[in-house]
């Protein structure tokens, strides 16, 4: 309490108050310390019940706050495939998060089962922006207290992209300028970025390491690589913390079936083969069509890794943890093994249990015969690997959530923006 109450070390001692006051002494004090304590101890509590009192209203805006031992997320595209699984990791770990979506691709179904399992003041909240609006998107970072961002938001199918290229850069690559651009005005300095194996192209060697030259050959695998760039080149002169995740083919679904897969039946021709599969198998399409038959691999169809979302997201919360200022991490997300798309398909049909009747046509512009990952950078410097390896099993998931789930999330309607 000595900073509150100056000593009278420098006084002369004096009969006058009947009492002395010597040097290294402050017997003399000792009748005024405890009016002035009761005061110092009144005005404490009286604030912290402020505080508790203002904390619990509904005026007051957790997420605007920077709490001790609460790290606040932003996702972008949140209510996507990918990134909705992301924010159910985060919030299954205690993370603060707020999701940004404009639902041109994400599903508000899928807030609303977080929303649902989080309802807690101050765990989520749902906003819906476009991130191309410069104005909305400083406005939500000045309105809220965000630690790191997961930028997951994007268009991203490789066919789409080759014919409408104009809408994948500006979607991708200046969507993500302005991102960081507000970040680096509102002092946001961890940034996860999700980015793709499209920046590669068609390598000449086999498995991709991350010293891969990066030579992409399809819109999509372009702007994102731009946009690489452009993080990149602004880390160098900002103490940011930067980890860009290249990942694989995506697969599979929230083991406890709360969530999944479910895209614009428009983007179906667009979609992932493992869409295609399940559709088949329900009878939404006719049949699966794969597409290319004569690239030079093995059977004649292309190669890909297959990457379990559940795996994928872990590689974002250990990349979070791992971010350090003033660094860049880049590190392709794989298993490290090809497999066929004529492999995929015998699984998908061994995990539905239906005889999907298979289409075999051209190939898709912009497509590549054969890419698989070396993930031993990650592996070693995050310490993740890749635990559901198993094709059948993934595929077993995911054909659970579309089973109990034949139109998706439906389409509820925009509910409550804040939980």
């Amino acid at each position: 309490m000595s900073p509150m109450f100056p000593a009278n070390r420098n006084r002369t001692p004096s009969r006058a108050n009947g009492s002395w006051s010597l040097p290294g002494s402050e017997y003399g004090d000792s009748r005024k310390k405890p009016h002035y304590l009761w005061r110092f101890l009144l005005t404490a509590l009286l604030t912290a019940a402020c505080i508790i009192i203002l904390k619990q209203s509904s005026g007051y805006n957790r997420f605007s706050h920077h709490d001790p031992g609460v790290t606040h997320v932003l996702v972008t595209g949140g209510a996507g495939y990918i990134g909705s699984h992301a924010a159910l990791r985060l919030l299954r770990d205690k993370y603060r998060v707020t999701i940004v979506d404009n639902l041109s691709r994400g599903n508000m179904g899928a807030v609303k089962v977080l929303q649902e399992m989080f309802p807690e003041p101050g765990r989520l909240q749902f906003i819906f922006a476009d991130l191309g609006d410069s104005k909305a998107v400083n406005k939500i970072f000045s309105e809220n207290a965000f630690d790191a961002v997961m930028h997951f938001a994007a268009v991203a199918y490789v066919g789409e992209s080759t014919l409408e290229p104009l809408r994948y850069y500006h979607n991708i690559t200046a969507n993500t300028l302005t991102v960081l651009e507000a970040m680096a005005a509102h002092g946001v300095k961890t940034l996860i970025y999700s980015s793709t194996c499209a920046t590669y192209g068609q390598p000449e060697k086999m498995p991709i390491t991350e010293e891969t030259p990066q030579v992409p050959i399809n819109p999509y695998g372009k702007a994102k690589k731009m946009a690489e760039d452009i993080i990149i080149d602004f880390s160098k002169r900002s103490n940011m913390a930067v980890m860009i995740l290249r990942y694989f083919n995506v697969i599979g679904s929230d083991p406890d079936g709360r969530l999944g897969e479910a895209p614009r039946p428009e983007l179906r021709e667009h979609g992932r083969i493992s869409g295609a599969c399940f559709d088949a198998a329900l009878g939404i399409i006719p049949g699966l069509k794969v597409r290319g038959t004569d690239y030079e691999t093995a059977d004649g169809t292309c190669i890909r890794d297959y990457i379990d979302v559940t795996d994928l997201v872990d590689a974002h919360v250990k990349a979070l943890d791992h971010a350090m200022p003033k660094k860049v991490g880049i590190y392709n997300v794989g298993t490290g093994k090809g497999r066929s798309v004529k492999e995929f398909v015998e699984a998908c049909k061994a995990a539905t249990g239906m005889d999907v009747k298979v289409e075999y046509l051209s190939r898709r512009p912009g497509d590549y015969a054969e890419v698989y990952s070396d993930p031993s950078k990650i592996n070693s410097e995050l310490n993740w690997t890749a635990q559901r390896t198993d094709l059948k099993e993934s595929l077993g998931i995911a054909w659970r959530w579309q089973k109990s789930h034949p139109k998706g999330y439906g389409t509820p309607s925009v509910g409550f923006l804040r939980a």
